[in-house]
């Protein structure tokens, strides 16, 4: 940290223990709801995709569609939720987002067909793209800068808990309902319940201080802040956050949409460092386990109903990975939280694509040696990456900017997620399992470059002193 840095964070009064700490919880577990629901929605279409398929007659073309078609909304849901978001309110989105959730839940449940089951995912993945970006946001600006990582990584444990859940239900479902019709359907009904609890949970939470503090809505900034610090850390909080406003203001009298965001040099960077972590995570391919996990397994070697129930031991280890990860969020920094993940999960790569080129299909070490590590670059991922890639784009963009900047981000991270649900079927059966994570290794590699040269240190600052640094550009010596 640089001197003045340093000044500014040692000025804060420190965390105390109290009341407001409690509070932080709670609205940090209602908000996760967010993050249980994108785990659920885009975790349950790998055990409801082949019994939907035998009811609706879905060919190979049709699944892949149903299954990215949420994928590709999501993008889009992201890149307006940031907007909307800065507009309207972080706290006021969530709401909103908890009925689309429900009522593109309600459509699926009810779809005679395949154009309002993709009409139903559309509006799922709306609703996961517009969370995906609102809730760390939420969380980061709520959060004091000391276990900034630790409450905002909540969220993607949130997400893995989500899919852990929907791999469970899918499991024991298909197991006891196997034989009938319309089992899917019951899987996606789940989905409902959260959706609720979300809805009603965020009507009783706060707005978003900062987002109420760059309104000039001072006085209910401070109220809010009154609930999650305490009094002096609150005031002196409140004081760092309307002293960069007020500056900015001065330098450019409105927030800054993307236009303006292009037209600065530092911010142009800051934005393309934002692309740059949530696409390379995206294609490490995590979410080819995530959506085909059965698919992979089944391929290795394991039987229609092995595969359902050793699919659940990737959800349980993300889930493990993700609350260890948020133990090391507020220790290690982000850098070499990024660096040693990639790291693993390219070495995870290899072996994967190794096993399968060394043991031949009918080998009956074959599908346990790929599960074991299938299980191994999940809980890599999940450890080191998944959890600091959204801490990281929650907190590196400047305030005036953020819905914004986390937006464009998540955007492509969205789109590069898609480009996988929709290829990986076909890029396995051209090249196979080895040919595929031999292919994902090679992306780590480059990862792992960019990481090293590109990617700014954000650990240990407020948002207030790294936007400071951001538009000065000083952040990028520490690269």
């Amino acid at each position: 940290m640089t001197g003045d840095t340093l000044s500014r964070a040692s000025a804060l009064p420190p965390l105390t223990p109290g009341p407001h700490r409690r509070r932080l919880g709670v609205i940090s577990i209602v908000a996760c709801f967010g993050g249980l629901l994108f785990g659920y929605d885009t975790g349950v279409i790998n055990g409801a995709l082949r019994p939907m398929s035998a009811e609706l007659g879905l060919d190979a073309l049709t699944e892949g569609i149903v299954t990215s078609s949420l994928v590709f909304a999501a993008a889009f849901g992201a890149l307006v939720g940031g907007r909307l978001s800065d507009a309207f309110g972080r706290r006021t989105l969530l709401v909103a987002l908890a009925v689309v959730f429900f009522v593109g839940t309600l459509v699926i449940v009810l779809a005679p067909g395949f154009a309002a089951l993709v009409l139903g995912r559309i509006l799922l993945g709306l609703a996961v793209g517009g969370a995906s970006t609102v809730v760390p946001v939420y969380l980061s600006e709520l959060a004091p800068y000391e276990i900034r990582g630790s409450i905002s990584g909540r969220n993607e444990v949130a997400i893995v808990a989500g899919q852990l859940a929907a791999f469970i239900v899918n499991a024991v479902l298909g197991i006891a309902l196997g034989h009938l019709d319309g089992v899917w359907r019951i899987m996606f009904a789940v989905c409902a319940l959260p959706a609720i609890a979300l809805f009603i949970g965020m009507l009783r939470m706060p707005e978003s201080p900062r987002w109420l503090a760059e309104r000039g809505r001072r006085d209910e900034a401070l109220a809010v802040l009154r609930t999650v610090r305490a009094e002096d850390r609150a005031i002196a909080e409140l004081g760092e956050v309307a002293q960069v406003a007020t500056r900015r203001h001065e330098r450019s009298g409105s927030r800054t949409g993307l236009r303006a965001v292009l037209r600065s040099r530092w911010l142009v960077r800051i934005l393309l460092v934002g692309i740059g972590v949530g696409v390379a995570q995206q294609l490490t391919g995590i979410n080819s386990i995530m959506y085909y996990g059965n698919t992979v397994l089944v391929e290795a070697g394991f039987e229609q109903t092995a595969a359902l129930i050793a699919n659940i031991a990737p959800g349980v280890i993300a889930v493990i990975g993700g609350l260890i990860a948020l133990r090391l969020m507020d220790r290690l920094d982000r850098r070499t939280t990024l660096l040693a993940g990639f790291s693993l999960t390219t070495a995870c790569h290899l072996l994967i694509g190794g096993a399968s080129l060394l043991l031949q299909p009918g080998d009956p070490l074959r599908p346990w040696v790929i599960l074991v590590l299938v299980v191994a670059f999940v809980g890599s991922m999940q450890t080191f990456l998944n959890v600091a890639t959204w801490v990281y784009l929650s907190e590196i963009f400047p305030l005036h900017m953020r819905g914004v900047g986390i937006g464009v981000a998540v955007f492509a991270h969205w789109i590069a997620n898609g480009t996988i649900a929709l290829t990986f079927p076909s890029l396995v059966a051209g090249v196979g399992i080895t040919g595929t994570f031999f292919l994902f290794a090679g992306v780590g590699a480059l990862a792992l470059a960019f990481i090293a040269t590109q990617v700014p240190e954000t650990r240990g600052r407020t948002l207030e002193s790294l936007e400071a640094d951001i538009a000065s550009g000083a952040v990028f010596s520490r690269s």
